[in-house]
């Protein structure tokens, strides 16, 4: 077999332990053909074939986010962006703002703020949104997802008044004296103004997912595990059928599907090398900033909040044992220590049946672990989804209302990986950047891009290298979705997905590998994304 690409001259990072370093790659179709010097490679070449003289450049396997919301990102886009605001004052601007140009009476949504940034750090109120727009209804989620804020008219809209109830699992924030509610809704409590929107039609979500994938490439990402549903699996399948998938996506299954999706007989691993199953998607708990995430003790401050149990463990019990009878991987987020051992408690229970031993189960975000379960992971085979970037956003509030539990537990990656787990690493965009050099420059720093809290990054023992944090953007999320003979490394027979980087971040000075860009991005063996320059390189091909 002769090769129809060679990419020669480069800085080749495997992640394939066999042969780790290359200085080039030959590349036959949309597989891997071999990786080696520039002149074994070149004597691989067709005649009718092309060689690219990387100059230099560092090239990895193609990136894949192992936690994200991509429909929800693609959407989100449209919707008044909160990220990183740094006061409350400019988010009403920007509310207030969008007000301006909305007819009155339509929604105004958007996501990202984050209290905590803000002077005092506390919620805010319906108050303070009825003053900047007091004739549309607005709705304002939370960085983590897990938290909405409300002004008056939407909770009208939605029929909450003093009289309403918490919903299970849920809770409204309510004024002291009067008990009327504040606009701060969490966790289910969410679901009482959420479910006066629509879904998104198919061709409004299958627009949203073709521009997600355009700035997706931009940034390296061949591949993404989403945790969405049926809406989003839709625009999926429809661009898969039309050739239009641009990335490789694994769908997971909302827990109110499963049964569903048992009865017709969906198994993890389904699908192909564009669109495939995963597993279901379950929750144990909140969210740190929501203060709902569930713990062994109470937070810092609030002797008598432990957080709030999404799932309790007799439910997760039989979730999670339920799933695996029928062949389906559990994916549960966990955040506090309590539901990660409730999560792993459910896995061990179902293990020790014998059901579905095969099956890679994964704890997704595993923000907090007491020391006893750290070593649990590996036992069990259980495949931490991390997302490192939330390290550095939530490091202040974490010491606030952890307190001496971050020292021996908080995004203990370096930990986790001592006892054999396997890491796989994401962003919860649209929740965090979608921004892979930030993910792996917060996994090697655990250092924020100001440079705080200092040359050795907050707990530098769970420091990674930049080879273990790229290996979690690649290899390890090749295995965290069950495709590590297809992808994941630049391996012989692998598929041709890789990225061009525009420096050394295996070399440079650690702090830099904010600064780096993609110089390209590949996938089955044809380049979706170049830089401009770039692009002049590769105008001969």
């Amino acid at each position: 077999m002769q090769a129809n690409l060679v990419l020669f001259n480069g800085d080749i990072h495997t992640m394939d332990a066999a042969a780790p370093r290359a200085q080039a790659i030959a590349i036959s179709g949309n597989k891997v053909l071999a990786t080696g010097s520039d002149g074994e490679m070149g004597a691989l070449l067709a005649p009718e074939g092309k060689a690219l003289d990387l100059k230099g450049r560092t090239v990895t396997p193609g990136f894949t986010d192992s936690h994200l919301h991509f429909l929800s990102y693609g959407l989100s886009l449209l919707q008044i962006v909160l990220l990183e605001v740094p006061s409350l004052e400019e988010v009403l601007a920007r509310v207030a703002a969008r007000a301006e140009i909305t007819p009155a009476g339509q929604w105004l949504t958007g996501h990202g703020w984050d209290h905590t940034l803000w002077e005092g750090g506390e919620f805010p109120t319906r108050q303070d949104l009825d003053r900047i727009a007091p004739e549309h209804p607005v709705w304002l989620r939370r960085k983590c997802g897990h938290v909405g804020w409300a002004n008056t008219r939407a909770l009208r809209l939605a029929g909450i008044t003093a009289e309403t109830p918490d919903p299970p699992a849920g809770a409204i924030d309510r004024e002291p004296d009067t008990g009327e509610p504040t606009g701060i809704l969490k966790e289910t409590a969410m679901d009482l103004v959420a479910d006066l929107f629509d879904d998104p039609s198919l061709d409004e979500a299958t627009s949203a997912i073709k521009v997600a994938i355009a700035n997706s490439h931009k940034l390296g990402l061949t591949g993404v595990h989403t945790m969405e549903g049926a809406a989003a699996f839709r625009a999926f399948q429809r661009l898969e059928a039309d050739g239009e998938l641009g990335i490789r996506v694994l769908m997971q299954i909302p827990e109110d599907n499963l049964d569903a999706a048992i009865q017709v007989g969906l198994r993890s691993g389904f699908g192909n090398e564009r669109l495939r199953i995963g597993g279901l998607k379950a929750f144990a708990d909140g969210a740190l900033g929501a203060r709902t995430a569930y713990m062994l003790k109470a937070y810092e401050g609030e002797p008598d909040n432990y957080g709030i149990a999404v799932s309790g463990s007799d439910h997760l019990n039989e979730l999670v044992g339920r799933a695996a009878r029928a062949g389906i991987a559990s994916y549960v987020h966990a955040i506090g220590d309590r539901a990660n051992r409730e999560v792993l408690d459910a896995v061990e229970l179902s293990r020790n049946a014998g059901e579905g031993l095969d099956l890679r189960h994964r704890i997704e975000h595993a923000q907090i672990l007491h020391p006893d379960d750290i070593p649990r992971l590996a036992k069990l085979g259980v495949i931490a989804s991390m997302q490192p970037i939330h390290a550095m956003q939530d490091m202040l509030v974490a010491d606030k209302i952890w307190g001496a539990r971050c020292a021996n537990g908080a995004y203990a990656w370096h930990s986790l990986l001592d006892t054999g787990a396997v890491l796989t690493f994401g962003s919860d965009s649209p929740v965090e950047d979608l921004n892979v050099m930030k993910g792996i420059h917060a996994a090697v720093t655990r250092r924020r891009a100001d440079g705080s809290p200092g040359p050795e990054g907050w707990y530098p023992h769970e420091r990674l290298s930049v080879d273990e944090a790229v290996y979690a953007y690649t290899a390890g999320a090749a295995y965290a979705s069950g495709e590590e003979e297809i992808k994941g490394t630049l391996s012989p027979g692998k598929l041709a997905d890789l990225v061009v980087l525009s420096q050394d971040i295996f070399g440079i000075e650690p702090m830099a590998i904010l600064d780096t860009e993609v110089a390209a991005t590949m996938l089955d063996g044809e380049f979706v994304y170049t830089s401009q320059d770039f692009r002049e390189v590769t105008e001969a091909l």
